[in-house]
């Protein structure tokens, strides 16, 4: 389905064009129509399906710029990261339309905390905020949310995940009880249906391909012991024409273990984690989408919440501890219509998280064997005895691919 055809404004399509965007993608093409007509909404969409083009177009379109200089729309995120790549995101679609929004975070000095303030008493027609960091401002008095007739709340699992339920409730005791709500949720757990049925109306509920990868993502895994990850990082990375890489890893010690392991072997790349500063932290995502070094090393910091297109492979040097962020870090990759390749390094000790993660996809995914010059690593057996699993098509698909290597 074309944008054209769903009759927005001119000045939001020529923000689309002028970006690039023509066809919807499935989530765009079930939520615009119902935001459209300022109905409440709660999606089930995973990483990658375009949502925040879904609920930011509406907005663009039904927002008047009536000159009063009130907070029109209120979008919440879990991370200082998604909150920057949807403001990101908003000021392109928002070129032609003459709305200004303001994105309030954490963890930068006084000057970015001043910055905020400033930008939220001269009238900012929409925040992005985390949930915290906007609590702070509202407790000094500064922030007018009457005027609000727009709330967002994208990544609200992962909001609740982090202990945001509090400063959500607070946030919306500060809001007018007559207003368009829009949920978003990669997952969709008892606790998000409990949000969900206090703060919407009526809403119309929306569910995009819950908990599976893209279909372009094509999946494996190694078995190894701990002592043969970074080797296999090198065998894998070295001498390799990169592009885009991203390697999840579960502690910041370990990135910055592996990262001086890998670029002391001559790969370029470079780290992610909470130790950086915010202004380090955007300095280094900047320069990776600018392609300036193709292989970024991260703390789950960044596991959600950026948007980067074309990632070639993504990396999960740990299992990850609950099977749905599987889902989020291999939806770093084939993005839209791309393709992409997703590998995870097994270790003995987390097979039976793996094996869940294969239960919740619904395939098994193909264990490659380790190169010679890496060694054996620990057998398959995730100390269950299931059912035989039928392996689909991507599955046999997946192996004939690597069998060629």
């Amino acid at each position: 389905m074309k944008f054209k055809e769903f009759n927005l404004r001119q000045d939001v399509y020529d923000g689309l064009e002028a970006m690039g965007f023509e066809d919807a993608t499935p989530v765009q093409e079930k939520v615009l129509p119902t935001a459209l007509n300022n109905k409440d909404i709660i999606a089930c969409a995973q990483t990658g399906t375009g949502k925040t083009a879904a609920y930011l177009l509406p907005l663009l379109h039904n927002i008047k710029n009536s000159g009063d200089n009130k907070i029109k729309a209120l979008i919440l995120a879990p991370t200082r990261e998604l909150v920057h790549q949807i403001d990101q995101q908003f000021q392109g679609f928002a070129y032609f339309v003459g709305l200004e929004s303001v994105a309030i975070y954490g963890g930068g000095d006084a000057a970015i905390w001043e910055q905020q303030r400033i930008a939220i008493e001269s009238g900012a027609h929409v925040l992005i905020a985390s949930p915290g960091r906007l609590i702070s401002h509202l407790n000094l008095g500064y922030v007018d949310l009457s005027g609000l007739e727009y709330l967002i709340l994208d990544e609200a699992d992962k909001m609740l995940d982090m202990g945001f339920l509090d400063d959500i409730e607070k946030i919306i005791g500060h809001l007018p009880e007559k207003r368009q709500t829009m949920m978003f949720s990669a997952t969709m757990p008892p606790k998000i249906r409990h949000l969900a049925k206090k703060i919407l109306k009526n809403p119309e509920e929306i569910n995009i391909a819950v908990s599976k990868p893209a279909e372009g993502v094509l999946q494996a895994a190694y078995l190894v012991y701990d002592n043969q990850k970074n080797n296999l990082i090198v065998n894998l990375l070295l001498e390799k024409e990169l592009d885009s890489v991203i390697i999840f890893v579960s502690t910041k010690q370990k990135v910055k273990e592996l990262l001086k392991d890998i670029t002391s072997k001559g790969i370029n790349a470079r780290a992610i984690h909470s130790d950086l500063e915010q202004s380090e932290r955007q300095s280094v995502m900047l320069d990776y989408k600018n392609r300036k070094f193709p292989v970024l090393v991260a703390t789950d910091i960044v596991s959600r919440g950026i948007d980067i297109d074309n990632i070639g492979l993504v990396i999960n040097y740990d299992v990850p501890q609950d099977p749905e962020d599987y889902i989020h870090r291999v939806g770093r990759t084939a993005r839209a219509k791309s393709t992409g390749v997703a590998l995870t390094f097994i270790n003995k000790n987390d097979q039976s998280r793996f094996l869940k993660i294969e239960e919740l996809i619904g395939e098994e995914v193909f264990k490659i064997p380790n190169p010679v010059e890496i060694g054996e690593g620990p057998e398959y057996n995730p100390k269950k005895n299931p059912e035989k699993r039928k392996w689909n098509k991507k599955h046999k698909s997946t192996k004939k691919h690597y069998n060629k290597k």
